[in-house]
């Protein structure tokens, strides 16, 4: 495929076809089960949450069948919120470096009068799940853990090391246990590289696979706060300079400023491969910015579209909105949530620092919120990471593997526009990818929603794919 080419990796066409083993009803039943159960618990930040219901629910599992508690760690900064690290050991020593699996097992809250369905109790009807997680990420979650008890039912003994983290705080929280591995027990976590299955995927046309995409990269998600103060007043005597026409004014420039155009060695792979898929004047603009120098008329025609857009710069939009203090005052406070996705090679730092320049008020703060809600004056100055190459050991048996499932899909690495905690393992040095096998018509895409739902096929699907991805980079 031209995707596999432009990576400089070997045509497939000379690798072998891997034989796709169809998991049996048994498997099905014990995946299926594993993955009411994960839904079943609400692992929300919230006082009916609980991370480590579910996290323990799972290592209960992995003793039952068989795997020494020594690698089966339940461990955290907070009992609510332990991760769980389980291992599965090469048939000898070896200097290879392990393979990872990170899923995060939280999930974004959900109100059952916003939905048809109960979001925290799983739900089969008319060739769905349903339920809060079923497309992110409790379906990789649970397709994982039904692959490492598949695996070690059936005495398969990897060449190297095979490691799941199940996580907290992914969403939101104070606890992101990714974070947390990383800095406080690296040796459980070290790894040739990480996969993770909260973004990717199979996009699908009324059943036809489009793409299948890989993240190779990903942003910097950073909120700020921007507040504006001023004296106040009678509201009969309004004057321009209230706190609510300051703040307003500053958002108004932020909407119509376009942070400079950009393409890394990932986003330019992309657009040359959507290029040749696309025709008339979206083809030749994709083909002129790939141009050295890029044609900046062809980007601004092409931002249009705001997935394209996400793809060209920085992105930051206003989010929350606050002010006043009183219905008959003028407003001493306003203040506004900027939330920003940054593009790799910048920092928060900077970025708080050209939103200063941009509304160049005096009056307004421009503060930086962390994950955990504190806001302080400075950002941080770390970047996303510059892409390295995609690695061939992960991209040929994903892409051998993705199309013997769905046959002739084109594989291409893509940036991540949201985030995810890949950026904790990207830092520490651990080149990290973003693929789900999970496929999904284009305009069901239900994460974080109402009624989020997951196709029973592209359950199964996933199933499959991942018991031989998890074979092919364990090797025998």
């Amino acid at each position: 495929m031209p995707s596999v080419l432009a990576l400089g990796l070997l045509p497939l066409a000379v690798l072998a076809q891997p034989s796709i083993s169809t998991a049996s009803a048994a498997d099905r039943a014990e995946a299926r089960a594993i993955f009411q159960q994960l839904i079943d618990i609400n692992t929300t930040d919230t006082p009916q949450g609980s991370v480590t219901a579910g996290t323990e629910a799972m290592r209960q599992r992995f003793l039952a069948a068989g795997f020494p508690a020594a690698d089966v760690q339940l461990l955290g900064p907070n009992p609510r919120k332990l991760n769980l690290v389980v291992r599965m050991r090469a048939a000898q020593p070896t200097s290879e470096k392990p393979v990872l699996f990170l899923c995060h097992v939280d999930v974004v809250q959900a109100l059952r009068s916003d939905w048809t369905t109960d979001p925290f109790k799983f739900v089969e009807k008319d060739g769905y799940y349903y339920g809060r997680g079923t497309q992110d990420m409790k379906d990789s979650d649970a397709a994982l853990v039904a692959t490492f008890l598949r695996l070690h039912r059936e005495g398969y003994k990897p060449r190297r090391d095979l490691i799941l983290a199940l996580t907290a705080d992914e969403e939101g929280g104070r606890s992101n246990g990714a974070s947390w591995l990383v800095k406080n027990h690296r040796e459980l976590v070290d790894a040739a590289f990480a996969i993770n299955p909260d973004s990717g995927g199979v996009d699908l046309d009324h059943g036809r696979p489009v793409v299948a995409a890989v993240e190779a990269t990903e942003k910097i998600y950073s909120d700020f706060q921007v507040t504006a103060t001023n004296r106040g007043g009678h509201s009969s005597l309004p004057r321009p300079d209230n706190a609510i026409y300051e703040l307003t004014a500053a958002l108004n420039k932020l909407a119509a400023y376009a942070f400079p155009f950009e393409l890394n060695n990932v986003t330019r792979n992309y657009f040359a491969q959507l290029a040749q898929q696309e025709t008339g004047q979206t083809a030749a603009d994709m083909r002129a910015i790939l141009a050295n120098p890029p044609d900046l008329a062809a980007a601004e025609r092409l931002s249009a579209e705001p997935g394209y857009n996400s793809n060209f710069r920085t992105t930051c939009v206003a989010t929350r909105l606050s002010g006043g203090h009183a219905n008959n005052a003028l407003p001493q406070t306003a203040q506004a949530n900027i939330n920003c996705r940054i593009f790799p090679g910048h920092s928060p730092e900077e970025i708080r620092q050209q939103l200063v320049a941009l509304f160049a008020d005096p009056a307004l703060t421009v503060k930086y919120v962390a994950d955990n809600g504190d806001v302080s004056a400075t950002a941080p100055d770390r970047k996303a990471m510059t892409p390295p190459s995609p690695i061939a050991a992960v991209f040929e048996p994903l892409t051998h593997i993705t199309q013997a499932i769905w046959p002739g899909v084109p594989v291409i690495p893509v940036m991540e526009n949201g985030a995810s905690d890949s950026i904790y393992f990207a830092q520490a040095g651990i080149p990290c990818y973003g693929y789900s096998a999970i496929a999904l018509e284009r305009d069901d895409d239900r994460a974080h929603g109402k009624d989020e739902r997951l196709p029973v096929d592209s359950y199964w699907k996933s199933l499959d794919f991942f018991y031989a991805f998890a074979k092919a980079l364990g090797g025998e």
